[in-house]
């Protein structure tokens, strides 16, 4: 079974069994993740690290590839803060790689060869990008939920999935975007 089918079958499940989609707690509950908690402690701290570091990382490659691939740069730098947070290196435990956090199928698919490698993985992430705002019709919270979550979930739900991490990545995402040099 597939990442995307996996993930897609658990929030028919999750809908399922909830009846409707439940929204996030204003305060942090037992039901409420760690990782969720975390995120959201973190944001306006990474948000003051970033401003107070200088110019964005990468600039010159993320404007090329977001020319090359038609996307907005900044919806890109967002994108790439949201999964990485510039970090060349990153891995995620399910196997994600490199500033865009790619799959591995993923990359391969879009021509990346080496996901750790920040210029491929900027190029690939822009490519994958485009293809989702293609797919749903230039919309970006339903292209950045395809992005997290996988377009079949996207296209399961008819938007963005009612799973907190791929809602919360989203508003992140636009976030970052928001206020994210040009």
């Amino acid at each position: 079974m597939s990442l995307d089918a996996a993930m897609g079958r658990v929030g028919e499940l999750s809908v399922m069994l909830r009846l409707a989609p439940i929204p996030a707690p204003a305060t942090p509950t037992a039901q409420t993740s760690f990782n969720a908690q975390l995120a959201s402690a973190m944001a306006p701290t990474a948000a003051a690290a970033q401003d107070a570091a200088g110019p964005t990382p990468f600039a010159t490659e993320i404007s090329a590839a977001a020319a090359r691939n038609g996307v907005d740069p900044k919806l890109l730098t967002g994108l790439i803060r949201a999964e990485s947070n510039f970090d060349p290196n990153a891995t995620s435990p399910a196997g994600a790689q490199g500033l865009t956090q790619l799959m591995p199928g993923t990359a391969a698919s879009l021509g990346v060869t080496n996901p750790l490698d920040p210029a491929q993985a900027i190029e690939g992430g822009a490519k994958y990008l485009r293809q989702q705002l293609d797919r749903f019709g230039g919309d970006a919270s339903k292209a950045l939920a395809a992005y997290n979550a996988g377009p079949g979930a996207v296209e399961r739900f008819g938007g963005v999935p009612p799973y907190a991490e791929t809602q919360a990545y989203v508003r992140k995402v636009l976030s970052y975007a928001a206020g994210a040099a040009a």
